[in-house]
């Protein structure tokens, strides 16, 4: 690395940037987490110089390219005008590959200087705070930290840039990505909260799902393919239990019976593979539009390469049966949740390789095809609502319902495709048809569990199957279909 100006240091690699992050990070929570401990034992406060090393880290990239615009077709890792972006990092060790899968074409590819320093955005303390312990029984309040220690700004983590609300005209300095540092720990933190286990343990393929059932399906899953050959080391549950290749089944199941799942508002369940992008992450957000902005939210931050919703639906026309899936090639958008950023006359575009990925998942898990695939997988418009009795409003509803030729009704795919268009990630949807509220054909109870005996298991395993089909083809599926005319380099 060669001295730059303001203390920031050019790197000549990508290797060399993401080194020079992580020293930095490291430098700044030790420095901030020591004065924390040092301030609740000791009451001595850290003095101005302690002060300016709690920042984060900031990586700039400047690109002078005056001429014509390198051609590619990646939808990622590039830039389109001249001039200097910048983001603050936290977590890069963490972030590692994440953070070299983008600069390394941009550095092969454009003509880029790289730099890196230090920031002048804070490190708020409750994000070197692990576990809590280190405050307990001190008898100092939070408030009172607040006014020693940098605290939470909130106005400091934003979306404006996912939103499109960043001044590309009038900005000194361009969003080198959608998040910095600030955003990325707020989220960091909201999915320890909700899902119950580690941020660290969420894969880059992510099912969301409304029913435990699923959850069910997808630990035994987890069990067969760990005592299998396969590409699975180990299965995290809710409060970071974790079941290892090579334990007897006996011994994983007592560790799940361990599990206290319940304490979680969205608990998670991931099956991490030998490689960083080879797993796969179920999280049960529950009902509703709101559980679903929530929890993608904050997934959004990992970067994810793609987020399916697979859950129940309730079947609109008299040809279906309990049972049959719906592939949403199109989202009537009645949630209320993301008017405000992403109004719904705003058209979703249906991801052709999302799309065919879990039509080819259908079929090799059925072992249908052709016409009696057909009858089983309808493809058409799944209608999203905020309000789950919206039947009893099906005089005034009805009428905008026959225009969208609406074939499906849930409370969260057009939420989670929504935020997977907005926040950039990939995103599709599969239901299954488990009641038809408009003909008569409800869950009665032994009809219920012959229906979830036989479906949910079958439904899971498509689901896997596709984000097994979409990790063969990672470049074509982060789409430029997805990006804005302003749109950061990194992905």
């Amino acid at each position: 690395m060669t001295p730059s100006s303001e203390d920031f240091v050019v790197a000549t690699t990508a290797e060399e940037a993401v080194d020079r992050l992580a020293v930095l990070h490291q430098q700044a929570t030790s420095s901030l987490s020591r004065a924390l401990k040092r301030y609740v034992k000791e009451g001595i406060k850290p003095d101005a110089e302690q002060l300016r090393q709690f920042h984060y880290p900031e990586l700039r990239l400047t690109y002078l390219c005056q001429g014509e615009v390198p051609a590619t077709v990646r939808a990622y890792a590039k830039v389109q005008v001249p001039g200097t972006y910048s983001v603050t990092v936290t977590h890069p060790e963490a972030f590692r590959n994440y953070l070299l899968e983008q600069l390394q074409p941009l550095m092969h590819d454009f003509t880029v200087c790289v730099e890196v320093g230090v920031s002048q955005q804070n490190i708020p303390y409750p994000y070197v705070v692990e576990h809590g312990d280190e405050l307990a029984g001190s008898g100092i309040t939070a408030a009172e930290l607040a006014r020693v220690f940098p605290s939470t700004d909130l106005s400091a983590a934003s979306d404006g840039t996912a939103d499109g609300l960043y001044d590309w005209e009038g900005a000194e300095q361009l969003p080198l990505a959608l998040f910095d540092a600030a955003r990325v720990d707020f989220s960091l933190r909201r999915l320890v909260h909700y899902t119950g286990s580690d941020w660290r343990h969420v894969q880059p393929w992510i099912l969301l799902t409304n029913y435990h059932r699923y959850v069910d399906q997808f630990i035994r899953h987890g069990l067969d393919v760990l005592q299998a050959d396969s590409r699975f080391m180990r299965m995290v549950l809710p409060g970071n239990v974790v079941i290892e290749r090579g334990m007897a089944e006996g011994e994983m199941q007592a560790i799940i019976e361990t599990v206290v799942w319940h304490r979680y508002q969205m608990p998670a369940y991931h099956l991490q593979g030998a490689k960083p992008g080879d797993g796969i992450t179920l999280v049960n957000i529950g009902v509703g539009p709101s559980n679903a902005k929530n929890i993608t939210d904050h997934l959004a931050v990992l970067r994810p390469h793609c987020w399916l919703m697979i859950g129940h639906c309730g079947g609109l026309r008299q040809s279906q049966t309990i049972g049959d899936y719906v592939l949403a090639h199109a989202y009537m958008r009645r949630d209320g949740i993301l008017d405000r950023v992403l109004p719904p006359n705003i058209p979703l575009p249906a991801l052709a390789e999302v799309q065919m990925a879990l039509q080819e998942a259908a079929k090799q898990v059925t072992g249908e095809q052709g016409d009696e695939l057909k009858k089983r997988l309808r493809t058409g418009t799944v209608l999203t609502y905020d309000d789950r009795n919206w039947e009893l409003r099906w005089a005034q509803e009805r009428p905008l319902i026959n225009l969208s030729r609406a074939v499906a009704v849930d409370m969260e795919s057009g939420t989670i495709a929504a935020q997977g268009y907005r926040l950039r990630v990939p995103y599709g949807t599969l239901l299954c048809v488990s009641d038809k509220p408009l003909h008569s054909e409800i869950k009665l109870p032994g009809a219920a569990g012959a229906f979830y005996e036989r479906a949910v298991t079958q439904h899971l395993h498509i689901g896997i199957t596709a984000l097994d089909l979409l990790r063969s083809q990672l470049n074509s599926l982060h789409s430029r279909k997805l990006r804005s005319f302003d749109e950061p380099p990194f992905r």
